[in-house]
């Protein structure tokens, strides 16, 4: 099975291809196609075995074939992560999958300063990876608006839950 069997959209296909990536590990095999088709999930696999991608590439798949029209943009899709560390490495992903779409994504968490994270918010992104804390003092400030999220992310809920 490859990755053009999946139904992801050209440009996303694009991306991956660019990352060096042909045929889809197993939990993108059952997870892309689930998420594809508007219906929740819950996964779970080892590290390194593509579980990122599993939910990143569908998820940008879908926002960008449903974009908003032009103006402000307002968070779509979350995607919190229990530490600073995985958000980064999300955001990473985000971006690489989604270089070719007109999605605009940002990540927030603590141990840096705010200010250049509330630039980015009152720019507006579409996608907001963060971790819990960070957000909620955003949340508090009322520098970012999650009253139009379409997609939540959970990444590593299992550990979160354990903090």
């Amino acid at each position: 099975m490859s990755f053009d069997t999946l139904g992801l959209s050209a440009a996303v296909l694009r991306a991956v291809t660019e990352q060096g990536y042909t045929e889809p590990t197993p939990i993108q095999r059952q997870a892309i196609p689930v998420i594809l088709a508007g219906r929740d999930i819950m996964g779970g696999a080892q590290t390194g075995t593509g579980k990122t991608a599993g939910f990143t590439l569908p998820l940008l798949h879908l926002m960008s074939a449903h974009a908003p029209a032009a103006g402000r943009r307002n968070v779509r899709a979350l995607i919190l992560t229990p530490t600073r560390e995985l958000a980064a490495q999300v955001a990473e992903s985000v971006a690489a999958y989604g270089r070719h779409l007109p999605l605009k994504s940002a990540v927030i968490f603590g141990g840096v300063g705010i200010n250049p994270q509330i630039a980015a918010l009152r720019r507006g992104v579409d996608i907001l990876i963060a971790t819990p804390g960070r957000l909620l003092d955003h949340v508090s400030q009322k520098n970012v608006d999650l009253s139009r999220i379409e997609f939540l992310v959970l990444d590593d809920a299992d550990r979160m839950l354990d903090m």
